[in-house]
């Protein structure tokens, strides 16, 4: 008696995985990094929320491009808009038209791209400030910084580029403002403005390069930069908070697949639902309202999108200085916030190399700060806030005068004051607050938590009654690191010579000082002080 052998083909799927296994090794690879834990906490959704954005903007931009023109060459309109017909505008205006009233969908595509690029920075720039604040960008994040915060420049610069492309009047009066501060550069300024827009202003060509920047170059150059982001974030592993059992050499959460995945897809279709929500009921850049750019007229009510009103600010509110030097106009009044903008720029940048060289730390850290444990550095983000929001209210300060019933000139004179009493003050107040808190930590971690149970002693005293800390509790509050500040050294050797000190050194121990001085940290308390409280003599 024989038997035959069943030798069924193995599934479409299986087959096509094992094919791709043989050439690229794919079952090795998800089994090393499938696996991978991530933290979960609600602050690290922040770049999930640009990174979302992000996508959307390359899903809607793709379907944009295939019905728009980017033509500066005049036509008159004839389409579905009525008060429109007849005027003399641009393609790229009239096709942006098009989009708005005749392709199917194209309006709530353009809503919701331009939404998801305001969402998509203002995203990365709440997702940098936890960053900063928390100390993510320390050793070994000191690259990944730099690549979010080019993502961030570049999406400013795509953004621009993009509110530009339609050619109407508002985006008209901004692209004439840009062209204002390029004029203001000496020397070289005249000759890039020619460049750039192909002859005087407007050109011929402003539009098609704008288009071949917005659709091509920035964006590859945000994709990748992206990419190694994203690949450095899987290296390095994530940063996670302060926790029992959490150390630099582990992470504590969940694996990368099912739960993280499938969470992730959820909140990808929740940031695109809510993205898509406000879009259809929120109208933004109604172009049809505006009309065609013209070089003679100017919009009323002009403002750029919010994360150009800092550079916009900086120019509004600067003196008109001018100076004349050897027959040439210098325009300070323009020229000195243009440089002044970039340098705050690269400031941010290097700043995790500042901190780093300050501190003399070259340790790794995968262990996050809570903000009242760096005080200088929470007291540095907060007043770079307040000095970027007292800027774009001079960014704006038209329409704070005209919807409030203010004198354009106090809001300016206003600007002007607090644009450096404005950050001093921030600086003060904000690192108190975090001295005050170390304090209270520090006072829960000897005394307990107050119950609000009111006790007499014997004696007649009242006191109230204190609960101990748990173990978690207690190991939050006192997981953080204290620096000592870095001091100089002698002065004279044991010969009796003296030694030179480098003007760096000095400075770097200034620095220190007010980094990581008395006045910059509470000691933490010590198992000495926390056994006596414990031990009968305080009350619990």
């Amino acid at each position: 008696m024989s038997t035959a052998t069943d030798k069924r083909k193995a599934p479409a799927g299986e087959r096509v995985a094992d094919w791709a296994d043989g050439r690229l090794g794919i079952y090795s690879l998800a089994k090393a990094n499938m696996r991978k834990i991530f933290p979960d906490h609600w602050s690290f959704m922040l770049g999930e929320v640009a990174l979302y954005s992000f996508i959307i903007i390359i899903l809607t931009g793709v379907y944009l491009t295939l019905f728009f023109h980017p033509s500066m060459n005049e036509v008159e309109y004839h389409g579905s808009y009525v008060p429109m017909q007849g005027v003399l505008m641009s393609e790229a205006y009239a096709s942006t038209l098009e989009i708005s009233f005749d392709v199917r969908g194209g309006l709530l595509i353009r809503q919701i791209h331009h939404w998801a690029a305001l969402i998509f920075l203002a995203a990365m720039m709440v997702h940098m400030m936890r960053v900063f604040f928390t100390g993510a960008f320390r050793k070994p994040r000191e690259i990944n910084w730099l690549f979010g915060f080019l993502l961030f420049v570049l999406g400013m610069f795509t953004g621009f580029t993009g509110y530009s492309l339609p050619d109407d009047l508002l985006s008209g009066t901004g692209v004439r403002f840009m062209q204002g501060a390029i004029l203001s550069v000496p020397v070289v300024g005249t000759y890039l403005s020619m460049f750039l827009f192909g002859g005087e202003f407007p050109g011929g060509d402003i539009v098609a390069r704008f288009y071949s920047i917005h659709i091509l170059l920035l964006p590859g150059i945000m994709l990748g930069l992206l990419v190694a982001h994203l690949i450095l974030v899987f290296y390095h592993k994530h940063t996670q908070f302060a926790g029992p059992g959490r150390t630099n050499n582990n992470v504590v959460g969940m694996p990368l697949l099912p739960i993280y995945m499938a969470k992730a897809g959820g909140f990808f279709f929740l940031v695109f639902g809510v993205i898509s929500v406000i879009s259809a009921i929120a109208t933004i850049n109604p172009i049809w309202a505006l009309g065609p750019y013209r070089p003679d007229q100017v919009s009323t009510g002009a403002q750029p999108d919010w994360y150009m009103g800092f550079s916009e600010g900086l120019i509004r509110v600067m003196p008109g200085w001018e100076i004349n030097l050897w027959g040439h106009t210098l325009v300070l009044g323009v020229f000195i916030p243009l440089v002044i903008f970039p340098l705050v720029l690269a400031t941010i940048a290097v700043y995790p190399f500042i901190e780093s060289w300050v501190t003399g730390d070259k340790r790794e850290h995968h262990i996050l700060d809570r903000p009242r444990n760096a005080p200088t550095r929470t007291a540095f983000g907060v007043a770079w806030l307040t000095w970027y929001f007292v800027l774009l209210i001079g960014g704006g300060n038209d329409l704070w005068a005209t919807h409030f019933h203010l004198s354009i000139n106090s809001i300016t004179w206003f600007v002007r004051i607090f644009f450096f009493v404005g950050p001093i003050l921030a600086f003060i107040i904000t690192k108190r607050i975090c001295m005050g808190l170390q304090r209270r930590d520090k006072d829960k971690v000897l005394h307990g938590r107050e119950s609000g149970i009111i006790k007499r002693l014997p004696h007649g005293e009242f006191v109230e009654v204190h609960e101990p800390l748990t173990q978690e509790a207690l190991h939050t509050l006192t997981a953080h690191q204290q620096y000592t500040p870095h001091e100089i050294g002698p002065t004279v050797d044991e010969n009796g010579v003296e030694r030179k000190v480098p003007r760096t050194e000095r400075l770097r121990a200034r620095l220190s000082k007010a980094y990581y001085g008395k006045d910059n940290q509470v000691a933490k308390p010590t198992v000495e002080e926390y056994k006596e409280i414990t031990s009968g003599h305080g009350h619990h």
